[in-house]
């Protein structure tokens, strides 16, 4: 019987580029382009190095896939989209007459760009095919959500061609579109906006923002003008936020998504490192407004389908944002919520092989885990440790979970680089940095000497399932760090270096049979102090991508101040009387 070889790519002219290979409906291999080129997003560039790994991975030859499918497509001149984007930009003339009469041109520079990537992988044989962005995030979220029946599909993105925002249902494989959003009309677009004048760079900054909101107060601004409600859609101020051409705001040459109008109103542009006043009552201003507007979409396009079934998928970079999933989940119409873990535009190389892949009658199987990326023997970080003969002292561990538990309770924080590396921004244990989270400081240590970020950025729990329920109460499925839970006062003080100033923790339940080294390390903490949780974050320094490679992980380690790195079944130091006896 043929197999059914799907190899989904993202990128090109946007960021995050990525690829995904899926047979037979599985998806076996998913890696973004920054984890091999070092470059933070991928901006502007075409995943070859993802979709090599992919083909090489699964052992398939470029002349066996069958669809190459890419998350841009064409959009006609009788869709709603192109017409709403020049009546909105009427005070851009340019981009709006470019939008009526050239409104594929930036389709076509994709397809250009994908065509002459696919002859360099040899995809000889491949049909090349195009879905629509905002289907390619609904794709990845329902088809891979493990969802029976009908279930509502919620996308809330920056923009793909046109469309910011999908209302939809999905139901026996089929996507059906409710209601659709257009720039400038874009909630994750104000979010992006307002990133940039409070002082960060979009893409990176927008968590920022959200770990900022809680050390604010939002009563002290209303910035409901951005936002507008009329009570059945929103419309986005473009003479503040979301602007383009002569009404950007300009400083030392650059332009921002935030005009003169803005800053004049709120006062200027912030800068440095510091969580100060009046910023962070701004960031925690634009967290409710953007939860709100969110949450009153739904009300208005999605309650109907969530009253019949009461699952939710969600999808898109404003999928992202964990506060507003903690909401979404307490509506009472909504009893799961899946958020596919790669919600960004990184996963529209997911949704785009399941969408072409289910419309030729291929059942997708669910996501049960992101640890799709290489992964590397202990021969091959042995070859890498050699080449820091003299600097790096090691040596091989017989039970590895036991000994980091011991340094994690000593208040060490431990590199931790084990397996296939995972898919998507969250680090789940696979390219992670552990800490003992009731160790007083010890988030603070990792946030100023080994990742080099600001000190009030928040740091998250993996936990055993029972540990999860005994701290929020709550026993919906947490696999992926997707979502915030209120943890029980009891609880915070128990666990402080993972919990939020708002009394919430974004934790991860770990799985044993994905992750089995992961989940004996909790069973140890949990044996020692009677908590089954750790302390996670990125194994990454400021403005890195996530280290991928055992060198990636040894320069990453040997630029800042951690100690101690168990790099598979390794536990290599700086310092040889630092090596367990």
């Amino acid at each position: 019987m043929t197999r059914s070889i799907v190899l989904g790519l993202s990128g090109a002219l946007g960021h995050d580029a990525s690829a995904a290979l899926l047979i037979d409906g599985e998806v076996v291999a998913a890696a973004e382009e920054e984890r091999f080129s070092r470059q933070k997003h991928a901006k502007g560039a075409l995943p070859e190095a993802a979709a090599r790994f992919c083909l090489d991975y699964a052992g398939v030859a470029a002349s066996d896939v069958q669809i190459v499918a890419f998350p841009f497509a064409v959009i006609g001149l009788g869709s709603p989209a192109r017409w709403h984007y020049a009546a909105r930009h009427w005070y851009a003339p340019e981009r709006a007459l470019d939008a009526l009469l050239n409104g594929n041109r930036r389709f076509r520079r994709n397809r250009d760009r994908v065509s002459t990537l696919c002859t360099r992988l040899g995809l000889k044989h491949a049909r090349l095919e195009f879905v629509e962005h905002h289907l390619a995030h609904a794709a990845s979220a329902y088809h891979l959500s493990g969802f029976t029946g009908k279930c509502a599909i919620l996308g809330v993105d920056g923009k793909g061609e046109y469309a910011t925002t999908f209302f939809g249902w999905g139901e026996n494989g089929e996507i059906h579109r409710l209601a659709e959003l257009y720039d400038p009309d874009s909630l994750s677009g104000v979010y992006g906006a307002m990133t940039q004048y409070l002082g960060f760079e979009m893409l990176d900054g927008e968590y920022k923002v959200m770990g900022m909101a809680p050390y604010g107060d939002a009563d002290r601004f209303d910035l409901s003008r951005l936002i507008a409600w009329d009570g059945e859609t929103i419309r986005v101020n473009t003479r503040l936020v979301n602007t383009v051409g002569m009404r950007r705001y300009k400083e030392g040459g650059r332009g921002f998504f935030f005009s003169r109008q803005l800053v004049k109103w709120l006062g200027p542009r912030r800068t440095g490192d510091a969580a100060d006043d009046p910023y962070v009552d701004y960031a925690a201003a634009l967290q409710r407004l953007y939860e709100t507007r969110c949450l009153q979409l739904i009300e208005r396009h999605l309650r109907p389908a969530l009253e019949a079934t009461g699952q939710l998928v969600f999808a898109g970079g404003g999928a992202l944002n964990v506060k507003l999933n903690q909401r979404i989940l307490a509506l009472p119409y909504v009893e799961s919520l899946f958020v596919q873990p790669a919600a960004g535009d990184a996963g529209t190389a997911l949704g785009a092989a399941t969408f072409a892949a289910q419309r030729r009658g291929v059942n997708i199987a669910p996501l049960r885990h992101v640890f799709l990326g290489p992964q590397f023997s202990v021969s091959a970080c042995l070859e890498a440790l050699n080449r820091y003969a003299g600097a790096a002292h090691w040596q091989r561990v017989a039970d590895l979970a036991s000994c980091v538990a011991q340094l994690l309770l000593a208040g060490h924080p431990v590199a931790w680089f084990q397996g296939r590396m995972e898919f998507g921004p969250r680090a789940l244990g696979a390219r992670s940095i552990l800490g003992c989270p009731r160790t007083p400081g010890i988030a603070d240590t990792i946030n100023t000497q080994i990742k080099f970020r600001e000190r009030w950025r928040p740091f998250c729990p993996s936990v055993l399932a029972h540990t999860a329920q005994a701290m929020t109460g709550s026993s919906h499925p947490a696999p992926f760090m997707t979502m915030t839970f209120a943890v029980s006062p009891q609880w915070r003080q128990r666990i402080p270096e993972v919990v939020h100033a708002d009394g919430t923790a974004r934790l991860q339940i770990v799985d044993q049979q994905t992750q089995p080294r992961y989940h004996a390390l909790l069973i140890e903490m949990e044996k020692r102090t009677g908590i089954g949780a750790v302390l996670n974050t990125s194994l990454n320094r400021r403005g890195e991508p996530m280290v991928c490679t055992p060198d990636d992980a040894l320069a990453m380690f040997f630029g800042s101040d951690l100690k101690f790195l168990a790099l598979e079944e390794l536990l290599v130091c700086k310092h040889a009387a630092d090596l367990p006896q």
